[in-house]
């Protein structure tokens, strides 16, 4: 049974406490929300292939295997997590500025992995440090991880706006101005994640051991692996459609809308179901979701309906994904915990999806990146259904 840490804001409302994660993860999502609709806009606009689109971007993902586990693994033997994080968000911040300098496709090969080996290492040792500063009121994660939907939507539709007017050349350096904001927020005054109770020696080895624990690890890379084409190519499939960035960037804004109220009702959905019912569900709607994208893109009120889905597809697995994650690591072993769920599925899956994506794209049409993702998805379906039991001998979510 995990041993919750104390905080100053447990018995009462979080304060100023609330606000502060708040920031953090609204900045960090607007960033978001201005590289996966527009970076590969920004991109092609430099006279890049598809092919070497989806190279680019895979490196953004390739990075979350390496760097959010070494980084872990330092954070959980020192301690140091909020010192890891802030540093983590300045070097992200200056090597950004090397966007700015050249444009041949190797040097942008190396600013994307310099830069995204500091960016990627930040939130899971984030996702730790909120965790334990909300202490018993962790049930509250949502409720302050919504501010991350917000900020990415506020991005989103702000610059699907500003680009129907502005080049896109102007995307770096909006970008740039928002990893100095994300540096800012870090550096606001937070409990470090450093007393929590310990895992005794090799326990993070038999968690590692449990079948729900596997079949977790591999539904999060396969959902993850479906959503790479998605991350790379949503925008320029619209585009290649004709639709403008104002109507692109309302699209993306809409799915995270969605998001954002899956998030406040989320303590209530897993007082009522369980873990189970809720991801097997969510998987369902994700690949009904990649279907019609790749079957209709020509039908906007589809393409509306489609994007709310982005609640079961994102909100409701990563929800259910940091509970899960917080039941099963915990002490020393939690930032690996998070460490290991950003780098099998955000890392793996998520590179070898920008990879594929790019792939299918340049070989049969932007069109098949999406059946392949609605593929991927029913495998990750198939082995929850058999493999996945998240609720049994696992401290369920108290309210």
């Amino acid at each position: 049974m995990r041993k919750p840490s104390d905080s100053n804001d447990d018995r009462g409302r979080l304060g100023p406490l609330y606000f502060r994660l708040s920031g953090f993860y609204f900045f960090y999502f607007a960033l978001l929300g201005g590289m996966a609709p527009f970076w590969s806009v920004f991109l092609e606009s430099k006279g890049f292939s598809a092919l070497e689109i989806g190279q680019l971007m895979s490196i953004l993902m390739l990075t979350k295997l390496i760097a959010p586990n070494l980084w872990a693994y330092v954070g959980d033997r020192t301690g140091h997590r909020l010192l890891l994080m802030r540093w983590g968000c300045f070097l992200a911040f200056v090597i950004f500025a090397g966007f700015l300098m050249q444009t041949e496709f190797w040097w942008f090969v190396s600013v994307m992995a310099l830069f995204s080996f500091f960016w990627n290492a930040v939130l899971p040792q984030f996702e730790v440090i909120t965790l334990n500063n909300l202490g018993h009121q962790r049930s509250r994660y949502s409720q302050i991880r919504l501010w991350g939907s917000i900020g990415f939507i506020a991005s989103v539709q702000l610059l699907g706006a500003v680009f129907d007017y502005l080049s896109i050349e102007w995307l770096p350096y909006i970008l740039g101005v928002l990893l100095l904001l994300i540096w800012l927020a870090g550096m606001q005054p937070f409990n470090d994640a450093s007393g929590v109770t310990a895992h005794k020696k090799g326990a993070l080895r038999g968690v590692l051991k449990e079948r729900s624990v596997i079949a977790f690890l591999g539904i999060s890379f396969l959902l993850q692996l479906g959503h790479g084409p998605y991350y790379t190519f949503y925008s320029l499939y619209l585009e290649q459609h004709h639709y403008s960035r104002l109507i692109i960037g309302t699209l993306w804004a809409v799915g995270v809308w969605a998001e954002v109220i899956l998030f406040v009702f989320m303590p209530k959905l897993l007082e009522r179901f369980s873990m189970r019912s809720i991801t097997l569900t969510a998987l369902l709607l994700t690949a009904f979701r990649w279907i019609v994208i790749a079957r209709l893109p020509d039908n906007l009120l589809i393409l509306f309906l489609a994007q709310l889905l982005h609640a079961a597809s994102f909100g409701a697995m990563h929800a259910v994904a940091m509970h899960f994650i917080h039941d099963r690591f915990y002490g020393r072993a939690e930032g690996q915990g998070q460490a290991l769920y950003a780098s099998v599925s955000f890392g793996g899956g998520g590179f070898l999806g920008a990879l594929a994506g790019g792939y299918f794209a340049d070989l049969y049409g932007m069109a098949s990146s999406f059946l392949f993702s609605a593929l991927v998805t029913i495998g990750a379906l198939i082995l929850g259904m058999l493999h996945y039991r998240p609720d049994e001998s696992c401290t369920r979510v108290k309210h």
